[in-house]
């Protein structure tokens, strides 16, 4: 089958998130076509380029969502009357009600509850957003128009009505311009022209890589080719707007969150199905109104293989050496860790500590920063004697240096691996300690306990006494620390591999296609309709032993699709529909 896979800052990008989880996916279901559609962040990400892609990959295409886009299209009188009653809508609903609450966002499925209220404001909310994509299709984009001063109005009017949130009524003028100006580019991909026949309308599935903007070019695929939609997702996008909004005006954040909220729920209602990476994501997917039904928790898949040998030699970690591998930032706590192990030092004197990984950006440079000095300051430097040179038993450090070449390395340096996070989606970090045979200690944050099962101690987030006193008791019980690195092994490898991983989506792909009739209307050489040309045998995966009979059975003979020329023309970045149209692009 054909296999549309939308990505948002991720796939095919070498830095966007995600990557190496869409890449696995690609190469592990190598009997699939897959089209890449990748919306990109910044320019650092385009910069860097792409990874080098799986020959099943046939085409990409990129449009940006960090750069302002000059439409120069001029709407006539009736598109900007039916902008204004689009958009106007659209902030009267953003405006309405409390946002991110259950009957804000839950759509049909709080009916019950509701009284039909909530299933209402989703209808009204999915013929806004349509509309508004059913003009930039026939006026070719609007990106202009929803930064324009018709766009703030709106969102002022909405905000002084009557009925309208007590949070939204305290938006003034940068507030508003700011939330257009949001809204404009989580809504940018309505102007693009990936929803023709031959491009999202070609292929047998959507498979959107995460929700919110990203999973926006499925919704109008769906809603204009009538192509299934399948959403993963490893954090949910609502969530990730409450954590990352920590400065933004209460006006900003509600108005934002109410939209993302909106936006979710059509996507889950509109999907076919999704897939949760873990349970935290699915409770909620629930409450922004998933349909339990369509819900089938899919764990990410990683390679075991890189930690296999630290696994299969014990006896070279340190009986006495804490790890702690991650990316340093506010979220994962280091000074409580650092203050556990303080209490930690008066109960094992000889107990050592090793913080591998580099800060994650300039708010990590500072923190990282600040745990040094704290480091310095609750372990000041031990000597022997009056003539040696003492040494700090917390060492701050990265891999790929001659010590700790890779994260396997360091997983392996010490018997005992902690987790000190505040804030976490899944602890992909914890199951390479699970993958390297180590006993662990976490915090109880995220999936953090639905990863490690009954294979580790877990303790409350922000509680040094409770991690030191977790820390302790395994450092003092070998046995006990084996006994729960081997079961943690075990899981890992039954539950998180990439085999798993891609043995679930492919029977999802299956499920899904199975439930889809075929849309398409094979013609032959005059023109003329063929009842019989796509068998049902045309979604069963594998290679076709005959290639005249691949392009009969995907597009009926003399089709474009026996002979896909577009699979050697350079790959360019997809714009606007009033710029220059995007072309296909071949794998490199």
């Amino acid at each position: 089958m054909r296999i549309g896979l939308l990505t948002e800052g991720g796939y095919p990008y070498v830095s966007g998130e995600a990557g190496l989880w869409c890449d696995r996916l690609v190469r592990g279901l190598d009997r699939h076509e897959f089209d890449v559609y990748a919306l990109s962040r910044s320019e650092q990400e385009e910069a860097g380029g792409w990874v080098a892609l799986p020959p099943q990959v046939g085409r990409v295409r990129t449009a940006p969502l960090w750069e302002s886009v000059d439409d120069g299209i001029v709407h006539g009188r009736r598109a900007r009357r039916r902008f204004s009653e689009c958009y106007g809508e659209l902030a009267t609903l953003l405006c309405a009600t409390t946002p991110g609450s259950p009957s804000a966002a839950a759509g049909g499925k709080a009916e019950e509850g509701a009284g039909g209220q909530s299933a209402l404001e989703a209808d009204r909310f999915a013929s806004a957003l349509y509309g508004l994509a059913e003009l930039a299709r026939d006026e070719g984009g609007l990106p202009a128009a929803l930064r324009s001063e018709t766009a703030v109005r709106a969102l002022e009017r909405a905000c002084r009505a009557p009925g309208a949130h007590s949070s939204a009524r305290q938006a003034r003028v940068p507030d508003l311009l700011t939330v257009a100006a949001r809204l404009e580019r989580a809504l940018r991909p309505l102007s693009l022209d990936w929803y023709e026949d031959d491009d999202l309308g070609s292929v047998d599935l959507c498979h959107a890589a995460s929700g919110g903007t990203a999973a926006l070019p499925g919704l109008l695929a769906r809603h204009f080719c009538d192509v299934p939609l399948l959403v993963t997702e490893y954090g949910v996008r609502l969530r990730t707007h409450y954590l990352t909004e920590p400065d933004s005006s209460p006006a900003i954040r509600s108005l934002l969150a109410s939209f993302h909220g909106r936006l979710a729920a059509e996507t889950y209602r509109r999907a076919a199905v999704i897939t949760p990476g873990n349970t935290h994501a699915r409770r909620w997917q629930e409450r922004c109104g998933a349909d339990r039904a369509k819900l089938r928790t899919v764990h990410p898949g990683m390679d075991a293989t890189p930690f296999a040998q630290a696994a299969e030699s014990p006896e070279c970690a340190d009986p006495q050496t804490l790890v702690w591998v991650g990316r340093v930032e506010p979220a994962k706590d280091l000074v409580s860790l650092l203050h556990a192990f303080a209490e930690i030092r008066r109960a094992e004197p000889g107990a050592r500590l090793r913080i591998v990984g580099t800060p994650s950006g300039p708010e990590g440079a500072a923190y990282l920063a600040h745990c040094k000095a704290l480091a310095a300051q609750l372990f000041p430097d031990e000597a022997d004697g009056p003539h040696a040179v003492g040494r700090n038993p917390v060492a701050f450090e990265e891999t790929g240096g001659p010590e700790l070449p890779t994260r396997a390395d360091a997983y392996a340096s010490g018997a005992l691996v902690v987790l000190s996070s505040v804030v976490e989606g899944f602890p992909s970090g914890l199951v390479e300690a699970m993958f390297c045979g180590r006993a662990t200690v976490s915090t109880d944050v995220g999936a953090v306990v639905e990863a490690i099962g009954g294979t580790g101690l877990v303790v409350p987030p922000r509680n040094p006494r409770a991690l030191a006193e977790a820390c302790v008791a395994l450092l003092r019980d070998p046995e006990r620390r084996d006994r729960l690195g081997a079961a943690a092994r075990a899981r890992a490898l039954e539950l998180f591999t990439v085999e798993q991983n891609i043995a679930a989506f492919h029977s999802i792909y299956l499920e899904i296609l199975s439930r889809t009739p075929v849309r398409r209307v094979v013609l032959d050489e005059t023109g003329e309709p063929l009842p019989f040309a796509v068998p049902a045998e045309a979604h069963v995966p594998g290679r076709w032993s005959d290639p005249a009979a691949r392009g009969t059975a995907r597009g009926g003979p003399g089709s474009p699709r026996s002979a896909p020329g577009w699979a050697t023309d350079d790959p360019v970045r997809a714009t606007a529909r009033a710029t220059v149209p995007a072309t296909e692009g071949a794998a490199l």
